[in-house]
């Protein structure tokens, strides 16, 4: 039964890596064109956007979102959330419809076919270089001068330890949010780390559970108080993660206890 397991999971895998690649495969001259100019990224999007969902459907997977508020048209936001899966990116362009652009790490430029895209529509960080991350502020002010959204997981990457629920926020969110003035929409991903973690022989087709939360201004607010804008947003999807803890805790007892009953 095990053996059958680790063959399941290496098959559900390399599916996964299928399923990324045969959209971008169909869409390829269209994806192109769409990055050759500043006005063909909102095209570019969209087509992001059925990427995203067919490989969440086709990996098994069926989202819920709950919404405290809507995003507004031709407004810009610092879109944060936590990190823990290879299906974060994915969530994330399925649930939020407004344009945005993602701040990640360099490495995934080196991604065949995927990474091709990746470097020309995604702010590149370095996060060893501090020139690199200075220039992030410079690309980030271009991208909201066109009216797009940034987003960005302010963990800084997905923990080695998976026990851990939520790390420690790092300051480049919401500095970049306090210069630009733009509020801050914090996300709470409950069930991918389950679902399809960075751990190889993992994870399994099922539901995916997201909030978004009611925005947080930086109107007015000044770089002195980003450390307590940064913990303001942390304690919120941190709260969130205890409460979708809760009532996973609170179905299995229930499932139990009916299961005693019969």
């Amino acid at each position: 039964m095990k053996g059958l397991r680790f063959v399941f999971w290496m098959v559900w895998r390399v599916w996964f890596y299928v399923l990324m690649a045969v959209p971008i495969l169909i869409m390829f001259p269209f994806l192109v064109l769409s990055i050759l100019s500043d006005k063909g990224y909102p095209y570019f999007f969209k087509m992001a956007r059925i990427w995203s969902k067919f490989i969440l459907y086709g990996m098994g997977f069926y989202y819920i979102v709950e919404r405290e508020q809507g995003l507004q048209n031709n407004r810009s936001y610092m879109i944060v959330a936590n990190h823990t899966s290879m299906a974060d990116i994915m969530l994330m362009l399925a649930i939020i419809k407004n344009p945005f652009v993602f701040v990640g790490k360099q490495e995934l430029a080196k991604i065949p076919l995927f990474g091709f895209f990746y470097k020309r529509t995604c702010i590149l960080v370095d996060r060893g270089n501090s020139k690199s991350r200075m220039e992030v502020f410079n690309e980030a002010q271009k991208r909201i001068n066109r009216g797009l959204s940034v987003c960005i997981f302010p963990e800084g990457g997905v923990p080695d330890d998976e026990s851990i629920l939520l790390d420690s926020f790092k300051d480049g969110a919401f500095r970049l949010a306090i210069e630009h003035q733009i509020p801050i929409v914090p996300i709470t991903f409950a069930d991918n780390k389950k679902r399809l973690s960075y751990t190889f022989f993992s994870g399994s087709p099922g539901i995916m559970r997201a909030k978004i939360h009611s925005e947080i201004s930086t109107t007015g607010v000044t770089l002195l108080d980003r450390k307590n804008i940064r913990e303001q947003v942390r304690d919120v999807i941190y709260s969130q993660l205890i409460k979708f803890e809760g009532k996973k805790k609170k179905k299995q007892f229930v499932y139990l206890f009916n299961k005693k009953k019969s």
